[in-house]
């Protein structure tokens, strides 16, 4: 009997997976909104304003709304200089968030201290990775790389700042000679880093 519960049980969580649905591309974000990410270090909470980069905006509700950055992890951490994540799971990005890339726009706010945008590599490529300055960034307001310029703000920590300035970050750059590995083999790559923060999960509030 115990057994037949068991199997109900897994059935139906299996069946109540969200799966990526390209409908969600169309939810539009709020004005402004409030986000709580709940890490290995402690919370700190994020607020978004859609005006700064309205395109980029919505994705990053659209992640978050979607639980698309909950146990992702702090893979480059350089102290008096940036916090990056992002997702580099191949299942939830190859076949679907990958494939619909945030077109670029112009930069509104400056990349200062706490303030938070998306990387990039080149034309139309922002979507899936996130950085927090741990310092002001200006020249990252107007840098010209890969024939774009500048990295457009989405919004800033608002509380616990604190805690993101204590992310791990021993390891600074060496992360980035091999983090394509961590779509491919997570537990191979934490065995490298094994000091990493994470995310436990990202709420929005308001």
């Amino acid at each position: 009997m115990k057994k037949s519960i068991l199997l109900v049980s897994f059935l139906a969580l299996s069946c109540g997976k969200q799966t990526f649905s390209p409908s969600w591309l169309n939810e539009k974000a709020p004005d402004t909104f409030q986000a709580r990410f709940e890490t290995s270090k402690g919370n700190f909470e994020i607020g978004f304003e859609r005006n700064l980069s309205p395109k980029a905006v919505d994705r990053v509700y659209q992640q978050i709304k979607h639980h698309f950055y909950d146990h992702t992890i702090f893979y480059r951490v350089v102290p008096n200089f940036v916090v990056q994540f992002g997702h580099m799971d191949s299942t939830k990005t190859a076949n679907n968030w990958d494939k619909f890339k945030v077109e670029d726009e112009v930069v509104k706010g400056s990349n200062l201290k706490a303030t938070i945008s998306y990387a990039r590599a080149g034309k139309n490529s922002r979507g899936n990775h996130l950085f927090i300055n741990l310092k002001d960034n200006i020249k990252l307001d107007t840098v010209f790389y890969n024939q774009v310029k500048g990295f457009p703000t989405l919004g800033k920590v608002t509380k616990g700042m604190d805690v993101v300035e204590k992310l791990y970050g021993n390891y600074g750059n060496k992360t980035m000679k091999v983090y394509d590995s961590l779509a491919v083999n997570r537990k191979e790559f934490l065995k490298m880093f094994p000091e990493l923060d994470s995310i436990h999960k990202v709420i929005i509030l308001k």
